[in-house]
Order: C-alpha cells, then structure tokens, then sequence
C-alpha cells in the first residue's frame, strides 16, 4: 500500500531537519532540514532582526495586537515549500520567532513583579520539593469549528462577534484589542495559505495539482475531503506550535471519528480509495516522526459514544496498520477503550506492542467519564473527553491549562527526618515537626509527613497563583481562543477565563514516596532494626558505612506494586489527602485543581536534587514514575501490580493517571500470550484502572543493547507518556529499565 510514501520517505524524513547531522530533540525547532526557496522568503537572521525592530515599534500597543502582528509578519516573511514529495507543505520559520519578543519578555516582567513568588519557586524548584510554570502545552482548539467552518469561517465568526458587541455597546478596550489579534492572525493565515496555493500552481510534479486544488479550497472555506481535512489539522499544528506558541496536544477530536465522515464519503463518491487514503495517512503520520519531539506527539483513536457505542470504524483500524507499516513511535497513540471496544482492534494494538511498537497507551473511557464528571462535566461531555497531552484529559472546546506544578512524594519524609531541614539547600523548607526522638511510634511519623506535605503543596501553590494571574498578558491566546465558541462570543482570551481555567498538578514519586514510609515504618518500629536517628544519619551519609541497614531496607516486604495491602493503601490514602487539600482550593482565575498521577521528567529531575531515602535508594537516584512502583520494586507480577495500582481511586486523579507495565516477551508469545496480554488489560480496566502503557522486554536483550547499541538502532522504550530510543537515552536511565526488567516475574 506505501509504495509511493516508501519513495518519498527519506526526503519527509529530513523537512525538519537533517538526520545525519546531531539533533536534540527537546530544541527540535531549532534546526532545519532540506533548503527552502531562497525566493519564497526572508532568511531567519534577517526575520530576527526586523522582528525586534517590529516589536520596539508596538511596545504601545495592546498585547494582542503586539502578538498579533509579529505573528503575521513571520506568515508572510516566512519562506515555504511544496515539494514533489510530500503532500504536506513546509514552513522554514518555525522556530518561534516571535516568543523573545512576547511569551517570553512578558513572563519575564511579571516574575521580576513577583520576587517572592520567584523566591518560593526557586527554594522549592532548588530542593526538588516542588515545581511549577505556566503551561502553553496542553492546548486542544476546537476542532469541530475548525473543521465546519475553516480558517475563514472562523475570522468570520469571530467577525460577526465582534460587530454585534459593536451594535450592542458592549465593545470594551479589551474585547476591541482581542478582536483585532484574532483578526490580524486569521487573514494572516489565509495569507499564507494564499501564498501557499501560488506557489503550488508553478509546480508541474504530479503531486502539485492535488495539493493546489487543497489550498484553494482552504484558503477560502471549509475542508470537504480527507486530504483537506488532514492539511487543515496539520497547518494549524505548525502555526500554533511553531509561532503561536501553543502546543497542539490531540489532531483531532480522535483522529479516527474525526476523518471517519469525509472517509466515508470519499469512498462512496470515488473521490478516493481505501490504498489512498492509506498512502495520505502515511505521509500525514510521518511528518511527527520527521519532526521528533521528544515528548512526542499525542493523537487517540476509539473511544465510545453516549449510548455506549464504540467510535471504533474500519478507519480505525487503516491507521493502526499504516503506523504499523510505518515502523514510527512518533506520533504516539492512545487508544479509548470500553465495554463496547472491538476485541480484534484492542488484540491488533496488543500484538503491535508485543512487537516492539510501544508507543500505545491505553485509557480506560470508563474512569475517564468519571474524573470528568468529578470536575463538573456532564455525562455526554464526558464520554466525548479530549485527551490532551500523555494522559490528561478535557472537555471539548472546554477549557485550557494555566500552568502546572509537581509535588516530589519523596521529600516530606526527609523533612520530617530533619524537622523541616533540608540538606540539599541547607535550609528550613517545612515546618519544625520534632526531632527523631520526639515520634514514639510509627502514626506520629506519618502524621508528621502529612504536615510536610500540606506545607510544600500550600507553599508552592500560593506562589504559582501569583505567577498565572495574568497569563493572557503573558502570551495571548488568540489563534486558540478564536476556535471556542464561547470565547468568540464573549470575545474574551480563553486565558482571561473565556473558558474553563484548570490548574493541573502531579504528585511525583509516590511509589518511592510509599516505599520510604513503609522503610521507616519496619525498619524502626516494626523490627526495631535502628532507631529513627540512626535512620537518619545512615541516609544523610547516602548509606556509606550503613550497608547492612540498607541491605534490610532494600528487603522490606511492604513495598507498593507487588499487592501489598499496606503499602497500597498508603499510596491510596496519601492521594485522597493531597486531593482533599486541594478541593475547596481555587486557583487565581476562580478555576480548579486538576490531578495528575504522571511524572513527566520529575521522577528524574526530582530524583536528581532528592537526598538518598529510606527505602534503599541513593542520593540522586530517580524515584517512581506516574503511578507506578520504583524501578525494580515490583518482584510479584503483573497482577500483583495491577492490584496495588488500582487499590488507589484512578478517577481521583482526575486529570490523568498512568501505571508503567513491564513485561516478558516470553509471557505474551504466540495466541495464547495475546490472549493472556488482552485477559490483564480487562483486568486492570475492569478493576477501575485508568491509563496503562507497556514495556516488553527483557534484561538479557537490554544488556545487550547497552553493550553493543549498534545492534538495535530501533529498540524503542516506553518512558512516562511516550517513547525513546533506547540508544538515546543516558546510561543512568537505562540501568533503571533493566533493574526492574530483572526483578519482573
């Protein structure tokens, strides 16, 4: 079916930039790939230049307007490309030229308004106790608008708006300036897609007619095939990732359900066939592995309706095998799963990942509708759920993130083990709760450690209030904002509460957290192995002189993963408590605290500044990722796993929840390993489980790649919510995967 793609794919594969060349992925957009034109546009060190100049000339002018203009000389300064090919089109300028001029000069004044916030930040960022920013990444625009309407549609409504506030008297300065960024932006972008389409016509490969035919239809309407409905999802990724500043976190509204309609249709009047499709889905799919985010790109699949019945199609099913046949990790797929989700499409992701394509997640529709509705939603929009990021989840054209912030599990224990000292800083982070001699017994231990961590989540969060007050001064959100129906009509920045402003947090490290508790709990009180002080000083010596104690630490039998109702009902209470803190809690917009079981890269950056804990682990060793147990903890299988995992309540953490997976390659082999594989994913969703992401591997083979990486350029691991090649990750982390992958059972 990819005969043609297979072609054109070395050329995709170097658009953004050159493979052969060094790459870091976390600054992929400060690379280039194969040259542009030179006649299509200005050079980027040219554009930098008048870019400053341009915005020293609008330091008068409202925010969104400022933005706004600076948005649109990037659009049409900006060189482009239509390549014989590809039958996506190519913008040079996509490095976010505009940001030091606007999101990142703004956040600047305001952090420099609030020292002590800042301070706060910094103390608590500095000892790995908590951390937080703004958060620009978890965008979902509102796709339906998007793609009834189309740029022009949107401009138009917005238009519309504008005029009847206009008529009404109701036009304030504000909505006046917002009015005008989304309008200065929109005839940007159809601007350029007006550039786009000339360029096309003095093309003569065969390719070109096609995609001029799909610029010309949107440049001046609505998409009305596949094909344009995919160049539509894709060019609002590149202008909002690339200059907007704004992550685009799901293409489409389950790319799937999106696409189905136009599929169906293209099939029934010929416009295309099912191989065609196919091929278009390729080159679609892969300009996300050409681009190489680190995080990777999310896009779900499935899903159900309100009556119960699945969005599984036949479509579906064509995009898991063109991934498939592609051979990519990136974009990564979430898959909505339910009652009434086709066992053949689950078994077909199933074996995928058996084969080493693991960059899948599951996400169970069930607890979805739940957490959902914990937040306020209905039933409908909670079964119609976006998921936004790895895991997160929102309401249709229902809301945006206003920053983020992660709690380390791990450091109230070493607070309370130096009555609010912390040894890293050398200062008094928490509050004095008593000497090692002052805790008689194992509850006033564990009481302690809930003062330390109602302080560092109070702390953090007052701080983070401060810095998210006025996050439309911060970068306007104006080419998102346009796509909700409720921000245009009340011609209000999504981030000036035009819609929902959730606050999302995460608890990071709980399974080392739970572990280290459980440590002190046998060690000292249990077995009376050493007493609290001696505790103490063993781990403030990192364990040096105390290899006995750690040996016992190492051994203790209450450690979360393995099914131990003890430790799993620690890790269940202490997400209650941390959710019951934030519950009555609003944010600076007047919006909630949303929960994340899911590390991102705190498990490393906190394990980085984290002194060594009594469970065993050393100074700046990584602690527990998502809602999964510490690397190498879990030594009673998968079902012991699957029950420590889901004696927490999933839909607490009702902005996401992941458990990491490991498993044997031995263990699911054959038809009766796919149908062992299938039989623990009903088990995990059928006991209230949430997300759940694999790795099939085992230690010999993860050795061996250590040892000789040039023998598996492809070996792909599943890390927190998305995939890495095991060749580019740091040794550090690959000892990790292959400590737990010696202890799985």
């Amino acid at each position: 079916m990819l005969r043609r793609f297979n072609l054109d794919r070395p050329t995709i594969a170097r658009k953004y930039h050159i493979p052969e060349e060094p790459f870091n992925p976390y600054f992929r957009m400060d690379y280039h790939g194969y040259p542009y034109d030179e006649a299509t546009g200005l050079d980027e060190e040219t554009m930098k230049a008048n870019l400053a100049d341009l915005s020293a000339s609008l330091e008068e002018q409202p925010r969104p307007i400022h933005k706004a203009t600076l948005f649109a000389y990037v659009l049409d300064h900006t060189r482009i490309d239509v390549n014989a090919h590809d039958y996506f089109v190519g913008i040079y300028a996509w490095g976010r030229l505009i940001s030091p001029h606007t999101c990142m000069k703004w956040f600047k004044e305001r952090k420099d308004a609030h020292p002590e916030a800042m301070a706060v930040m910094a103390a608590y960022g500095g000892a790995a106790a908590g951390s937080g920013g703004l958060d620009f990444d978890h965008t979902v625009p509102d796709w339906t608008s998007l793609i009834e309407l189309g740029f022009s549609g949107v401009l138009e409504r917005a238009r519309a708006s504008y005029e009847a506030h206009l008529a009404a008297g109701t036009l304030t300065p504000q909505k006046e300036a917002f009015w005008r960024g989304i309008e200065i932006e929109y005839s940007a972008i159809l601007r350029l897609i007006d550039r786009l389409y000339r360029y096309a016509l003095t093309k003569t490969f065969d390719k070109a007619p096609k995609i001029a035919e799909c610029l010309h239809q949107l440049r001046s309407g609505a998409p009305r095939n596949t094909y344009e409905v995919m160049q539509l999802i894709y060019l609002y990724f590149m202008l909002s990732e690339s200059v907007e500043h704004y992550q685009v976190r799901s293409l489409g509204y389950g790319l799937d359900d999106t696409l189905y309609p136009f599929y169906a249709r293209d099939l029934a009047n010929g416009t295309y066939t099912r191989e065609e499709i196919g091929e278009l889905l390729a080159y679609f799919l892969f300009q996300w592995q050409a681009i190489g985010n680190y995080w990777g790109q999310p896009l779900y699949l499935g899903g159900m309706h309100a009556d119960g019945s699945t969005r599984v199609t036949e479509l579906s099913h064509l995009i898991l095998d063109i991934y498939d046949q592609l051979g990519i990790y990136n974009p990564k797929i979430q898959i909505k799963v339910n009652g009434s989700t086709p066992g053949d499409f689950v078994r077909r992701a199933l074996d995928m990942i058996r084969r080493g394509k693991n960059s899948i997640v599951f996400c169970n529709d069930d607890t979805i509708i739940r957490a959902m509705m914990s937040r306020g939603a209905t039933y409908e929009e909670a079964a119609d759920a976006v998921i936004s990021g790895c895991f997160e989840y929102k309401k249709r054209a229902g809301g945006i993130d206003l920053s983020g912030a992660s709690v380390n599990a791990v450091k109230p224990v070493a607070l309370v083990l130096d009555n609010g000292f912390d040894r890293v800083t050398g200062r008094q982070l928490g509050p004095r709760t008593g000497e090692p001699g002052d805790f008689p017994d194992f509850a006033a231990f564990y009481r302690a450690y809930l003062r330390q961590t109602e302080h560092i989540w109070t702390t953090v969060l007052d701080a983070l209030d401060a810095l998210e007050a006025d996050n439309a001064g911060i970068n306007p959100a104006l080419m998102f904002s346009a796509t909700l129906p409720c921000c245009v009509e009340s011609l209000t920045d999504a981030l000036e509460s035009g819609t929902e402003n959730d606050t999302g947090v995460q608890i990071s490290g709980i399974g080392t957290g739970v572990d280290a508790l459980m440590a002190v709990y046998e060690l000292v009180y249990e077995k009376k192995l050493a007493t609290l002080a001696e505790l103490r000083d063993a781990v403030a010596a990192n364990w040096e002189g105390h290899a006995r104690l750690r040996a016992a630490s190492l051994r203790c039998r209450h450690k979360y993963g393995n099914g131990d109702p003890m430790a799993d009902h620690y890790a269940a209470a202490i997400l209650r408590f941390t959710c019951d803190l934030l519950a009555g809690r609003r944010n600076s917009h007047g919006g909630r605290y949303i929960m994340e079981l899911h590390a991102a890269r705190s498990f490393i950056n906190h394990g980085k500044k984290t002194q060594a804990s009594p469970d065993g682990r050393r100074t700046g060793e990584e602690i527990s990722k998502n809602a999964s147990p510490t690397m190498g903890a879990d030594r009673c299988g998968i079902t012991a796993l699957i029950n420590s995992a889901t004696t927490l309540d999933t839909a607490l953490a009702n902005n996401g929840f992941c458990l990491d997976a490991m498993l044997l390659p031995s263990a699911v082999a054959g038809e009766e390993g796919l149908e062992i594989f299938y039989a623990l994913l009903n088990t995990y969703l059928a006991k209230g489980g949430a997300s759940i992401q694999f790795n099939i591997c085992d230690a010999d083979t993860l050795r061996d790649a250590q040892a000789d990486p040039q023998k598996y350029p492809n070996l792909q691991i599943r890390v927190c919510g998305w995939n890495v090649l095991w060749n580019n990750m740091a040794k550090v982390e690959q000892d990790a995967y292959i400590l737990r992958a010696e202890n799985i059972q």
